[in-house]
């Protein structure tokens, strides 16, 4: 219990230290706030011809678009920044477990982000005029929870994967872009080919944007929803299960091999 009640206070911490870090990040900034922006007005232009029905989807698809780039780029180097600003190594001679510090960091990333889905809808709706409803809203909410989770544990992944294999950060423009299509943010993957669907589906962005759709837009009943939460949270066990695995590789290069600032 003492333990539970330290991890807890130390992600804490974590999160008051990130939110600072970020209000003066203009990188961020543009991540979270300015990029979902020019996403909805594109595709506000681009779907003006289908009526203002969807312009909830838009505000959905362009708010995911942000909370997954936070994802890729701030939580997915938050293991490189430590170790460029030389505190990885304390940090893994500490008696905290690096993985909680990391956690701390991607979950005040990722609720941060959420910000990107408030402008959205501040702009369409305030600003732009455009009638945005939510058809399930308790659906809504446990689907932007999960969603969270999910988000989290593939964070976990992605952070200690580009710490371990630097190459595979020099993919990561590359990345952004294809995740952004397979996971159905502003069009369904049925427009894609069948041979990506499988990709797809192994993706938790995937089922994250196809339950917050579902529940924004009432196009899904609920049990339907529910199989979307299913997943999202077999993904997530499934990418924190990865992610432990991952850890303990960062630790054994750090502490017993000596070559994690080798690379």
């Amino acid at each position: 219990m003492a333990s539970a009640r330290s991890y807890l206070r130390l992600i804490g911490h974590t999160m008051a230290i990130t939110y600072r870090q970020n209000m003066i990040d203009g990188f961020i900034i543009f991540t979270i706030i300015v990029q979902p922006l020019l996403v909805a007005l594109l595709g506000l232009w681009m779907l003006r011809d289908l009526g203002p029905d969807y312009a909830i989807y838009i505000v959905v698809g362009s708010g995911m678009s942000g909370l997954w780039s936070s994802v890729l780029f701030v939580s997915g180097n938050s293991i490189r920044s430590e170790r460029r600003f030389g505190t990885l190594e304390t940090l893994t001679g500490v008696p905290s477990p690096l993985v909680v510090v990391v956690f701390g960091k991607t979950l005040a990333n990722v609720a941060q982000s959420l910000l990107s889905m408030v402008g959205t809808y501040t702009l369409v709706s305030v600003i732009l005029g455009y009638p945005l409803t939510v058809a399930l809203p308790s659906a809504f909410i446990v689907s932007i929870v999960l969603v969270v989770v999910a988000f989290i544990a593939f964070g976990l992944v992605i952070a200690s994967l580009f710490v371990l294999n630097p190459e595979v950060q020099q993919f990561q423009n590359g990345i952004e872009f294809p995740v952004f299509v397979l996971s159905g943010f502003l069009f369904p993957i049925l427009m894609l080919p069948i041979w990506t669907r499988p990709v797809s589906y192994l993706l938790p962005t995937y089922w994250a944007a196809r339950a917050v759709h579902s529940a924004a837009r009432g196009t899904a009943t609920l049990p339907q929803v529910a199989q979307s939460w299913a997943m999202l949270l077999v993904l997530s066990a499934v990418f924190f299960a990865i992610s432990a695995g991952l850890f303990r590789a960062v630790i054994r290069r750090a502490k017993i091999e000596g070559t994690l600032d080798a690379q």
